[in-house]
């Protein structure tokens, strides 16, 4: 398998930590956002949106979406299972992993916040207080729906974890506060403690200079 990554895209952190989990050999290759390498004529023919992260699976396919690609590998590598089978815990776990991905993520994505600097003349501080704020209320969110278990997927880490986890590193990046969600900061130290959060990390997973 080949996944074409950004090291500090949040969702290519989540792809990395499910085929880590899953034990799934990989190899990397790395798309610059900064240099625009998504939008180049052979990524776009991989990936018409010219987005990642991308899986070329090794079997003639090459998929996209963070969601839809780790909905396939738990299909095609069932354990350890991320997504659960019963219809209501699956229900809610995709309800906790969605806070993030269609409520958080895509209004502080990368494109997302160039757009507010070339359109709306938004400086750094602009653009870090709209971060702060929505990831604020999708933290908080989550800290009411997390239940009693280690992570948010129970005893096991799961879909909401993948999802949590790599959100929570780029709240600190933008010097988001914490201290408000005691559950997601405990759930998070669980995750890092595990080699496969902690390999996908973007600091272990950065190109060289």
């Amino acid at each position: 398998m080949l996944l074409y990554d950004y090291f500090r895209s949040s969702a290519c952190y989540r792809v990395r930590i499910a085929l880590n989990l899953k034990g799934v050999a990989y190899d990397s290759a790395p798309v610059s956002l900064i240099n625009g390498e998504q939008r180049s004529a052979d990524y776009l023919a991989r990936n018409p949106q010219g987005l990642v992260p991308a899986l070329d699976t090794g079997e003639g396919a090459v998929l996209t979406q963070s969601l839809a690609i780790i909905d396939w590998l738990d299909t095609r590598f069932p354990e350890p299972r991320l997504i659960p089978a019963d219809p209501l815990a699956r229900a809610q776990a995709l309800a906790q992993a969605m806070v993030v991905g269609m409520d958080v993520h895509p209004l502080n994505n990368l494109r997302v916040l160039n757009r507010l600097r070339d359109t709306l003349g938004a400086d750094g501080d602009a653009r870090n207080d709209w971060y702060r704020h929505w990831t604020a209320e999708g933290l908080a969110a989550l800290e009411a729906m997390a239940g009693d278990g280690r992570f948010l997927g129970g005893e096991a880490p799961g879909i909401a974890d993948l999802f949590l986890i790599p959100q929570l590193y780029n709240a600190r990046r933008f010097e988001c506060a914490l201290d408000a969600y005691p559950r997601l900061v405990a759930i998070d130290a669980q995750a890092q403690a595990l080699p496969a959060f902690a390999n996908a990390h973007p600091d272990k997973v950065k190109p060289p200079e």
